[in-house]
């Protein structure tokens, strides 16, 4: 009964999106305050439902309701609770429902904390984030249905892939979705602003916070999914070039060029054309990742589904949603005001060389991810496009962006000093380059790793130095520099943060080179060396789970006839799938780690093992946290938006950009 529940509440949720996506809109286009009034409690009410329905699911998977196929196909009784509510959406059907229902969160989030956006913009926002949901809310149903049931229940499951029984699949996906689905709204919010031609730095106010949501999420989400691929898939590497990381790399580039172009519209009413692209840009790159990863198109660890007829569905609802909000672009661009005046050594000329580094560095991406596929479908000729072509072609892009960043903290609104700007980063240049020259010395070639770690100690100091300015003086009081401190914008700390973020993971990505990989066959009590470290197998023991078998192998870490860590990696049988899967063992020391992978044991008793060293490794995950931290900060400074609200209700309204005759 419940299960039955949950699908009727979707097939309701599908119908009010309906209502929610035509009655406001006509209210908005006609004037009518009660038709755009039914916006907010649609978005809630349809939140509600489909939140019903993912429950709904959660309590089948729970319980081990084999009579739902999607139960039965993703789950086993013995399977700890942990995976069986992870393993919701660790499949297509489940992975899809989560989909709409934080598209549904957005829009009712919208409705509730949007009171002080005018009505008009409110109800174009919800209208058209109700049609999005109303596309994927027919995908699910008559493509996807979670809650299709078999007509013979079978009485044990076929439980979930062993590579997604992990915690961090618990985390991964959920961060990842936010990021993606998040990045509907700011589509929404620039769809409405074509509608109604409001498209201003108010509109740019309103759009930031959201914009800044699924930004921190997306972040987190791809530094999860590293580190999953990094400790679970056993190869030891963090980041692949796959389609379908590249899939959330794009919208990620995009969304950062999204927020810089933001700031700016918010400031000088400037770069209006850039921003709705860019936020049209975004969704239409996670509609892409979303088609990638279920369509069948390509074959990945990553990919959900390999149904031809649910990727043509995808792709009609991409066709229809970015065809559509580019047509409409078309027809607005020409008639949006130029804006504010700026000159090209300025805030906002560095924040343009951002946007177009940024975008580029995005469509590198988005050639070298399609351009096999596209090959193959028009000739039949198959070729892979990996990490040299990624390393030679993004990398020389991303390399400016990360010069250029703390010079365009430096510089002014509007015309700034150049000269004085890179005076002001002396030191950072200076420290910079002397950590490259120290790492070179201590650690050696490649010159390319020192080099890329001198810019990372660069970028890090260089994120600070405009705010230490602005703090620190002479002679003044720590009393007087701890004020300053806390009077600053939290906006501009929290871009000091992200940027050294930034700064971190480059650093981590390049000590990378300094790695030692070990692929050797050691019995137990032999002693292994790699990098500066002793390891030694002590005892190698069976044990048991829920519903694995396993055997581990007890290791210790030495340094100098010193203990300083243990770990068990393992290789474990999951009967249920007749699939083996290794558990790394991973110790993190300092920064560095060891990395130690089991791929089997043979008859004698001695262990195929590959040992790894990775100092530094540990700063690229540090250093996506650290950047997702300063979003936050950013996050929380809310006077732009409380001086936005308050001067709209002091007029009455907000300014309305009028399309230009």
């Amino acid at each position: 009964m419940i299960v039955e529940i949950g699908h009727y509440a979707l097939v309701l949720a599908l119908a009010l999106a309906l209502v929610q996506g035509i009655l406001p809109l006509a209210g908005a286009l006609r004037g009518d305050a009660p038709l755009m009034a039914i916006a907010r409690p649609a978005a809630v009410v349809q939140f509600l439902l489909i939140g019903l329905s993912f429950a709904a699911l959660t309590y089948a998977h729970v319980v081990s309701d084999f009579s739902l196929a999607n139960v039965f196909e993703n789950s086993h009784s013995a399977k700890p609770l942990i995976y069986k509510i992870s393993g919701v959406w660790g499949n297509h059907e489940g992975s899809m429902l989560l989909w709409v229902l934080i598209l549904a969160l957005f829009g009712a989030m919208v409705a509730v904390f949007s009171r002080s956006m005018p009505e008009d913009l409110r109800a174009n926002v919800l209208s058209v984030q109700a049609w999005i949901a109303a596309a994927f809310l027919l995908f699910v149903l008559f493509t996807s249905n979670p809650f299709a049931r078999l007509a013979v229940p079978p009485m044990e499951g076929q439980d979930l892939n062993p590579l997604l029984q992990d915690p961090g699949l618990a985390i991964h996906p959920p961060l990842l979705y936010v990021g993606y689905v998040g990045f509907s709204i700011t589509f929404s919010f620039a769809a409405a602003a074509l509608i109604s031609g409001r498209i201003d730095a108010a509109w740019a106010r309103y759009v930031r916070p959201w914009t800044l949501v699924a930004w921190i999420f997306l972040t987190l989400g791809i530094a999860m999914g590293s580190y999953w691929a990094y400790y679970t898939l056993g190869w030891g590497g963090f980041w692949f070039w796959d389609p379908v990381e590249n899939a959330s790399l794009m919208p990620w580039l995009a969304g950062t060029a999204l927020l810089h172009s933001a700031a700016v519209m918010e400031k000088r009413d400037a770069l209006k054309i850039w921003t709705i692209f860019l936020a049209i840009l975004a969704f239409s790159l996670s509609l892409l990742g979303t088609f990638l990863v279920r369509s069948g198109v390509l074959t990945s660890v990553h990919a959900f589904a390999t149904d031809p007829q649910r990727g043509i569905f995808i792709l009609a609802i991409l066709v229809t949603f970015i065809g559509g909000s580019l047509a409409l672009f078309a027809l607005r661009a020409s008639s949006l005001k130029p804006g504010g005046i700026f000159a090209p050594v300025s805030r906002e000329g560095a924040l343009v060389l951002n946007n177009l580094l940024l975008t580029t560095s995005c469509a590198t991406v988005f050639v070298g991810t399609l351009y096999p596929l596209a090959l193959e479908a028009l000739t039949g000729e198959k070729i892979s496009v990996g990490a040299p072509f990624f390393n030679l072609t993004f990398g020389p892009l991303f390399i400016p962006i990360v010069l250029a960043m703390p010079i365009g903290q430096m510089l002014a609104w509007k015309r700034g000093d150049l000269l004085g700007a890179a005076q002001r980063l002396v030191l950072a240049t200076a420290v910079g380059a002397a950590g490259a020259l120290v790492l070179y010395g201590l650690q050696g070639g490649p010159v390319v790793a020192p080099v890329l770690c001198g810019l990372a100690l660069y970028l890090i100091i260089g994120s600070f130095v405009e705010i230490f300015g602005r703090i620190v003086g002479r002679g003044v009081p720590a009393s007087v520099m701890a004020a300053r401190a806390m009077g600053l914008p939290r906006s501009a700390w929290g871009t000091a943060f992200a940027h050294a973020g930034i700064g971190l993971t480059l650093f981590g990505l390049a000590a990378t080179s300094w790695g030692v990989e070990r692929i050797l066959i050691a019995r137990v009590g032999d002693a292994m060396t790699v990098g500066p470290y002793e390891v030694t197998v002590e005892s190698v023991e069976p044990r048991n789970g829920s519903n694995f078998r396993e055997w581990v192998a007890h290791t210790r870490i030495r340094s100098g006839g010193v203990e300083v860590a243990t770990i068990d990696p393992s290789r474990r049988s999951f009967t249920t799938r007749q699939m083996v899967r290794t558990e790394a063992g991973i110790a993190t020391i300092g920064f560095g780690q060891i990395y130690m992978n089991i791929a089997d044991q043979r008859d004698d008793g001695s262990l195929d093992i590959r040992l790894y060293w990775k100092p530094y490794v540990s700063l690229i995950w540090i250093g996506a946290l650290i950047m997702a931290l300063g979003g936050l900060v950013s996050l929380s400074d809310r006077r732009l938006r409380i001086g936005i609200a308050r001067r709209a209700a002091a007029r009455g309204s907000v300014p309305r950009t009028q399309p230009a005759e």
